[in-house]
């Protein structure tokens, strides 16, 4: 007997990109009646409730839905609480999967039974955006080099987690409103001796497509991150987290990123990631000007 799945999405605003992420998860074609989906909206003021429940109504697949207004950590732990199955696949509202996503990450889970939490790998869904390619190509990077996942801990989106691994641990901590949430649950997870490995299921993800939108996002991260650097300063050091380093691990992709996709405009990378340090330490020292304590 195969083991169930619930499909944990996590939405806010996402009316854009929604309708597309929710289909692909209709199209599995892992048996329907083995998954679940939980959709935790955070109280969207456009119509992405409306597109969810449009596209659930004509799937066979069980559906709940839940609103909450106190942030990821929250969210997330709503769909733990709710996920009476073997494994959460966690999808963002702007990702698109193939239809064999999620066979692919239980199989590898099912083989590997001291994983904890396995990533996906990334793809890229727009090569016609030079920023959309620039946001991807890093991850693309990472996921050829396995070897550092032993010091990067991976985020949720396109990951699934061994429901086991995640109740041991005591699930998502709900103080953490904001970004890290992902982080923190991995660290715990890893701590308790569990693995993280990286499966063969490809995921895409539409990234931003303006520097606008680039910027914006970071400050989010650099926000969020805030709180989980006050919880535990073990996870990642602000030291590292700055526009300089960024350029410098920009020029150390430039080659990599060339063989994967033969365009020029790779040499805008360090530039690029040195764009998105800036906006994350303004939205962290936006974090601790407001004095956003953990505890």
């Amino acid at each position: 007997m195969k083991p169930k799945v619930t499909i944990g999405i996590c939405v806010r605003n996402s009316a854009s990109t929604i309708r597309e992420a929710i289909e692909s998860v209709m199209a599995q074609d892992y048996p329907h009646e083995l998954m679940k989906v939980i959709v935790i909206d955070g109280y969207s003021s456009d119509n992405t409730v409306q597109i969810v429940e449009k596209v659930l109504s004509h799937s066979d697949i069980e559906s709940r839905i839940f609103f909450e207004n106190k942030g990821l950590g929250f969210a997330r732990q709503i769909v733990v609480g709710n996920a009476t199955r073997e494994y959460i696949v966690w999808v963002d509202g702007d990702m698109i999967l193939p239809v064999d996503f999620v066979r692919k990450h239980v199989g590898f889970m099912e083989e590997n039974p001291k994983v904890g939490i396995a990533m996906a790998r990334h793809g890229i869904v727009n090569m016609k955006n030079v920023i959309a390619v620039l946001e991807h190509l890093p991850f693309i990077i990472y996921d050829l080099k396995n070897n550092l996942l032993e010091s990067k801990l991976p985020g949720t989106g396109g990951a699934i987690y061994r429901v086991e691994a995640i109740l041991q641990v005591g699930g998502f901590d709900e103080k953490l409103k904001g970004t890290g949430e992902d982080q923190d649950a991995a660290f715990r997870v890893k701590e308790a001796g569990w693995l993280i490995k990286r499966s063969p299921a490809i995921f895409y993800e539409r990234k931003a497509q303006n520097l606008r939108e680039v910027w914006k996002k970071w400050i989010w991260y650099g926000y969020g991150d805030y709180d989980l650097y006050c919880k535990n300063k073990n996870i990642f050091s602000p030291l590292g987290m700055n526009p300089i380093t960024a350029l410098i691990r920009g020029l150390l992709l430039i080659a990599d990123a060339y063989r994967i996709i033969h365009r020029k405009f790779v040499l805008l990378l360090p530039f690029h990631l040195s764009f998105e340090m800036l906006a994350w330490c303004v939205g962290f020292t936006k974090g601790h000007k407001n004095r956003r304590k953990y505890f």
